[in-house]
């Protein structure tokens, strides 16, 4: 189920959506670094600065997703999401799988701003990420026709670690993920529904 064995080519084919977040966050990426001119500009214009999320600037409960701190921190939520996704879009299809992306992280996100203070500064796919991981848990909790009991033990253990990681890990937006794993989970049964309209 997470096992990717396509080629670079077959992958884009395969999973579109999937790529173009991978995409998306690189620009992200390159556009904030420190190496690049206005990349300090960039930065504080598309980060989730909570402050500024509260006088408006509410583009900020999107833009964070595809910035990150780091190259590590790149490179570590876009193998997530190359792990994790591809699974998720050839369930629900590259038209959904966007939706629920975004909601994800716009949930993480929002999360993020309504209990941290507003000096806080947030960035990355992560809570996005753990949406995935939540939509999964609802399948493996809720819904175990549709996963083998191998991957629903997979699933499970991969929560799991995932959680642990989050609370014993510094620099951690720990509400992020939360807040992302609740979505995931909240937004499943309606994402499964419209998945059976369609099919229907």
């Amino acid at each position: 189920m997470f096992t990717r064995t396509e080629s670079f080519q077959q992958f884009i084919k395969f999973y579109p959506a999937v790529t173009i977040f991978v995409a998306l966050s690189l620009i992200g990426f390159l556009l904030t670094s420190s190496w690049f001119l206005p990349g300090h500009f960039f930065f504080e214009k598309l980060a989730g600065v909570n402050l500024y999320i509260s006088e408006g600037e509410y583009w900020r409960l999107i833009t964070p997703i595809f910035v990150h701190s780091s190259f590590s921190h790149l490179l570590f939520n876009a193998f997530s999401l190359v792990i994790f996704g591809p699974a998720l879009e050839r369930m629900i299809g590259s038209f959904l799988f966007p939706l629920f992306f975004l909601s994800s992280g716009l949930a993480a996100n929002a999360a993020t701003y309504l209990i941290q203070p507003l000096t806080f500064t947030h960035v990355g796919a992560s809570g996005a990420i753990y949406g995935i991981l939540g939509f999964f848990l609802f399948l493996a909790l809720f819904k175990k026709e549709h996963l083998s009991r191998q991957n629903s033990q997979t699933i499970l253990t991969l929560v799991v670690v995932g959680l642990i990681m989050t609370f014993i890990q510094p620099q951690i937006n720990v509400l992020g993920h939360l807040g992302g794993l609740a979505a995931g989970l909240l937004l499943a049964p309606a994402i499964l529904y419209a998945v059976k309209n369609k099919q229907n």
